[in-house]
């Protein structure tokens, strides 16, 4: 596996990153074992990036992680870090606190879920509307001297955002959702980063399944399962997205790959900068997925893929209503 570099001053890492969230959240069960050796799947195959938040499973996910790497060499490893989102018990979401205390509690409980005694890019998962961006990062640079965290990353914010983090510390990636049916990245944030010179890790490259070629319409989802409740997922507007995927299928099927591995290709087709993550919970998903490092994409087959899928194509917002109102990246 080949690697990339994280803008100018962040690490360099695998051309694929592992995103761990649905082994613990958000995608109803997982099955931990099996989690556990799809991570371990991940790094035997070259993937030195992983991907978690604290708030994935409520400490879950860092934990799972933390155990799946107990025989694994530390400092072979990227780990990036989300924090900031409040939940309750029931795993309700009940606000958001990326406060410089905060900053440094939330820290020192994922210092101790994985079993490390650093991080290799903390990031708020999102904008504190209460807190300025200024007082995160500095706590999050604070943090960085005294040699707890490697890098400071972003997540889900917009270019004005960016650039007041950038003048406070060196940012090494802004993590958001880019894919081919979510492409507003591309109007502002994109060249603000690559003016910057910071790197971009895209989630969400499979559109949480819908690019994967597996969704059907009829596919049952769990009450936990966050697609029960995207816009994206529901009625008319699944319907138009599964015709989109149609239309990519058949390029596939040129090709002779998977919608999934086209549609990676097509992001890691966008930058040397940009660094896809895969949310693999099992292993033939993960093998799937790193297929896409083999799928080259000719001019002709990149205009045929943009024809099939156009910018703004999709039906439904990414998140739902109350959800989108949080994201400094869309304002």
């Amino acid at each position: 596996m080949h690697t990339r570099r994280l803008g100018r001053t962040g690490p360099e890492v695998s051309e694929l990153g592992l995103g761990a969230m649905g082994m613990s959240d958000m995608y109803g069960p997982a099955d931990e074992t099996e989690s556990i050796a799809t991570i371990h799947a991940a790094i035997d195959s070259g993937v030195t990036l992983i991907d978690t938040g604290d708030f994935y499973g409520m400490g879950h996910n860092e934990m799972l992680i933390g155990r799946a790497l107990r025989d694994r060499t530390r400092d072979d490893l990227v780990i990036s870090v989300k924090f900031g989102a409040q939940r309750s018990p029931a795993g309700e979401w009940v606000g958001y606190d990326a406060s410089p205390n905060a900053v440094k509690t939330a820290l020192s409980y994922t210092l101790r879920r994985l079993g490390t005694d650093h991080i290799d890019i903390y990031r708020p998962a999102r904008l504190d509307p209460d807190v300025p961006i200024e007082d995160t990062v500095g706590a999050i640079a604070e943090m960085v001297q005294a040699g707890y965290v490697r890098h400071v990353g972003l997540s889900e914010v917009g270019a004005d955002t960016i650039r007041r983090a950038a003048a406070v510390h060196p940012i090494a990636d802004l993590q958001i959702e880019y894919s081919l049916l979510t492409r507003s990245v591309e109007d502002t944030i994109l060249p603000t980063l690559r003016e910057l010179g910071i790197g971009l890790t895209a989630y969400g490259v499979l559109s949480r399944g819908l690019l994967s070629g597996h969704w059907s319409a009829d596919r049952p989802n769990a009450a936990t399962d966050f697609r029960s409740r995207s816009p994206r997922f529901q009625g008319d507007n699944l319907t138009r997205n599964l015709e989109l995927v149609d239309a990519l299928r058949e390029i596939a099927d040129r090709k002779a790959v998977s919608v999934a591995q086209v549609a990676i290709a097509w992001v890691l087709s966008r930058g040397e900068d940009i660094v896809p993550l895969v949310g693999a919970r099992r292993r033939d998903r993960l093998v799937e997925s790193a297929g896409a490092l083999s799928v080259e994409l000719s001019e002709e087959d990149l205009g045929m893929i943009e024809k099939a899928v156009p910018v703004d194509a999709v039906a439904g917002e990414r998140y739902d209503a109350h959800q989108m109102r949080t994201l400094d990246s869309e304002r």
